[in-house]
C-alpha cells in the first residue's frame, strides 16, 4: 500500500495547525522520519492519515481510492498501554485477535510467543503489565501493532519512553518490520540522530508547513537546524550514515 498526501489543511478550533502539506508518496518497505520542534504539528499529521482527525484535503492510500484498506492503517499513540491486570501474553493476544477472531488456535499462541521474542519480551510474557514499567509497555504496544501485521504503520514517538539500549533495539524492530512485511512505516522522532540512522526518508515539519522532505543527507543540514530548531550546530554523516552532530549554540535570535 502506498499513501498519498496533497493539500491537507487541519484547524484546531480557530487556529490552523497544518497548512498545505503535500508530500511524496510514502512507499512500502521504507521507513519515514518526521521530525521538527515540539508544535510544529507530527502528531496531529499522523493522526490525520490514521483517519482519526477530520481535515481538509486528500490522503490517499493505496490504488488510488483506499477501498477496503482502511483496518491495514494501525497508529499508536505516545502514551504506552495502560498498566491492567492483564499479563503482557493476553495483551499481545487480544491485540491479534481484534485481526483474527476469537478463536484461539495453537498457531495464534506460537504467533503471539514469537512476536515476544522477537521485541525481547518473552521472559515477561506472564507478568501483569501494572508490574511493567512504562517503557516495557511501550515495547508491548510495539508487539500489539506487529502481531497485527499493519500494511501502514504509524508510530508517534515510539521511543520516549525507552533507554538507550531499548530505543535503538525498538528501531531496528521497526525497521525490519517495515522490510520484511513490506510495510510503509512513518514514525515522529525527537532525535535528529535516530532519524539519519534507521530513517530512508526524513520530512522537516516546521510551523505547520513541510520545510523540506529527502533523505537524512539531504535533509539534516546545519541550515535547517538554524532555520527550524534555532539552534547554531556542526553536523558530520559517516561513510555508514551515522549523524554526528554538536550543538555550538542552543538558540539563535535571528533566522
Amino acid at each position: 500500500m502506498t499513501i498519498t498526501v496533497e493539500n491537507l489543511d487541519f484547524t484546531y478550533g480557530h487556529t490552523p495547525i497544518l497548512r498545505s502539506i503535500s508530500l511524496p508518496a510514502f512507499q512500502p518497505g521504507e521507513v519515514y522520519a518526521v521530525v521538527g520542534p515540539n508544535g510544529a504539528g507530527k502528531s496531529t499529521l499522523l493522526r490525520c492519515i490514521a483517519g482519526l482527525h477530520r481535515h481538509s484535503g486528500t490522503i490517499t492510500l493505496g490504488n488510488g481510492n483506499g477501498a477496503g484498506q482502511q483496518g491495514s492503517v494501525l497508529y499508536l499513540p505516545q502514551d504506552p498501554p495502560p498498566a491492567t491486570t492483564l499479563t503482557v501474553f493476553e495483551n499481545v493476544l487480544l491485540a491479534y485477535q481484534q485481526r483474527a477472531g476469537f478463536r484461539v488456535e495453537r498457531a495464534t499462541v506460537d504467533l503471539v510467543s514469537d512476536v515476544l521474542e522477537q521485541v525481547g519480551l518473552t521472559e515477561f510474557a506472564d507478568h501483569r503489565m501494572a508490574h511493567l514499567s512504562g517503557g516495557q509497555r511501550q515495547l508491548v504496544s510495539l508487539a500489539q501493532a506487529i502481531v497485527r501485521r499493519p500494511s501502514v504503520l504509524l508510530l508517534d514517538e515510539p521511543t520516549s519512553s525507552l533507554d538507550l539500549h531499548n530505543q535503538l533495539k525498538m528501531l531496528e524492530l521497526v525497521r525490519q518490520y517495515a522490510e520484511e512485511q513490506p510495510a510503509v512505516v512513518i514514525t515522529t522522532i525527537h532525535d535528529l540522530t535516530h532519524a539519519a540512522r534507521f530513517a530512508d526518508h526524513v520530512v522537516v515539519l516546521h510551523d505547520g508547513t513541510v520545510h523540506t522532505v529527502g533523505t537524512p543527507r539531504e535533509v539534516i543540514t546545519e541550515d535547517m537546524l538554524r532555520e527550524v530548531y534555532r539552534v547554531n550546530a556542526r553536523i558530520h554523516f559517516s561513510d555508514d550514515d551515522t549523524l554526528a552532530l554538536a550543538a555550538t549554540s542552543a538558540y539563535v535570535t535571528e533566522v
